[in-house]
């Protein structure tokens, strides 16, 4: 592989690099939050289509050219170069602090281009920016080259979006378009402005509420992904390998778990409206690990526990750096990250409740351990009342 420094710049095709490939950005948040972002900007390096904005908020562009999926502390980005259209000359990809800290505290980090390029970066080459312009992938002449450019920034992702043209929406304003001028130009699709908000739920007993959107049947397909630090290995070498799952209880009572330990899957369409995704054996895909709920059965669902727990390959849940993310339609996400915890193997991590007909998301971080014959499934299950009964269970 090659090493690239600040500054230094290449063709792609020189470097062994086609059309399609993945970019890795893996940092050392040193216990800050970091937002990893890709912009696709035009030839006068703007954002004049802000559907080329790939972050937390907006995975991927309108035909996939650029895919993201946060994985712990980096973020993938898997491009299709040859299919970007003509107005995408340059992708930069970018990473801002949110809250507190700045940029010199963050530890070894780097940028990685397929097998064959990587650019290290650290804090200790920047001072008190909020964000830094970490690499671009740009056309010049026809032909696809990358930039190392490790450039700190004084704001945050927003003054990023601002500085590149783009637009950020306003909560609670109207998005509604001005009125036309008596000799209106010829029509072009109006774009959205960008939500770059989020809720993160940083302490034990923080809880959000949210309401349906108006004239919606309920809150629309639910996606809750777990993802982790594909980096972090015990002793043994084994990748760290965690389960996410999900006790239940409906509306009229029946509770229930969703998990791999005894393929039970659930279904998104009939009882328990919650389908949980093939699991990963390997630990080692980029998409984590994932449970949908089906949001338009929302009424016919009492109360929903996310857990997780280690199978293989982790000591304890900081070395983990997991972080799990619900996602619906219309809502800014909800990021609860597992930053306690001991060498427990289960964790509660979030209470999902039906409020009314409001969902009420709520951060537990409750970890357990087996007690004598007791599992930390059965503990967990004690411990929050849904009255399971347990068997010994194995992922097949």
């Amino acid at each position: 592989m090659t090493n690239f420094s600040r500054g230094q710049k290449g063709k792609l095709a020189d470097l062994g690099l086609s059309g399609a490939f993945n970019v890795l950005i893996d940092i050392d948040p040193a216990a800050l939050v970091v937002d990893i972002s890709c912009f696709g900007l035009d030839s006068a390096d703007k954002l004049s289509d802000e559907r080329y904005m790939v972050f937390y908020n907006q995975l991927a562009s309108p035909a996939n050219e650029i895919r993201m999926s946060m994985a712990g502390r980096a973020a993938s980005f898997a491009l299709n170069l040859d299919a970007l259209p003509a107005s995408i000359a340059k992708l930069v990809f970018v990473a801002a602090i949110d809250g507190g800290g700045t940029m010199r505290n963050v530890g070894a980090s780097s940028m990685t281009l397929g097998d064959k390029v990587q650019f290290p970066w650290s804090g200790a080459d920047f001072q008190d920016e909020k964000a830094v312009i970490v690499g671009e992938i740009y056309r010049k002449d026809g032909i696809w080259r990358f930039g190392a450019v490790g450039q700190g920034f004084s704001g945050g992702l927003s003054a990023l979006l601002k500085h590149f043209g783009g637009t950020e929406a306003t909560p609670g304003a109207s998005s509604a378009p001005p009125a036309a001028p008596p000799v209106p130009p010829p029509p072009t699709p109006r774009q959205a402005p960008l939500s770059l908000s989020k809720v993160t739920l940083d302490k034990r007993g923080d809880k959000v509420s949210l309401d349906k959107r108006s004239g919606s049947k309920g809150f629309g397909r639910i996606h809750v992904n777990l993802n982790w630090n594909r980096g972090a290995t015990q002793g043994s070498g084994k990748a760290i390998d965690l389960d996410l799952g999900c006790m239940y209880e409906l509306a009229d009572g029946r509770p229930g778990v969703v998990q791999a330990l005894g393929d039970v899957w659930g279904d998104f369409d009939r009882p328990p409206y919650m389908r949980l995704a093939a699991d990963d054996r390997t630990g080692q895909s980029a998409d984590g690990e994932n449970l949908a709920i089906n949001g338009d059965h929302f009424h016919d669902l009492k109360r929903a526990l996310i857990f997780a727990f280690i199978y293989d390959g982790a000591p304890n849940w900081a070395a983990t750096d997991g972080v799990v993310t619900i996602d619906m339609p219309g809502q800014a996400p909800i990021e609860v990250r597992l930053d306690q915890g001991g060498k427990q193997t289960m964790c509660a991590i979030a209470m999902i409740d039906n409020r009314g007909g409001s969902m009420q998301v709520t951060k537990l971080a409750e970890y357990f351990s087996q007690q004598g014959r007791e599992s930390g499934h059965e503990l967990m299950d004690r411990r929050f009342g849904f009255g399971l009964r347990w068997t010994t269970g194995s992922k097949h």
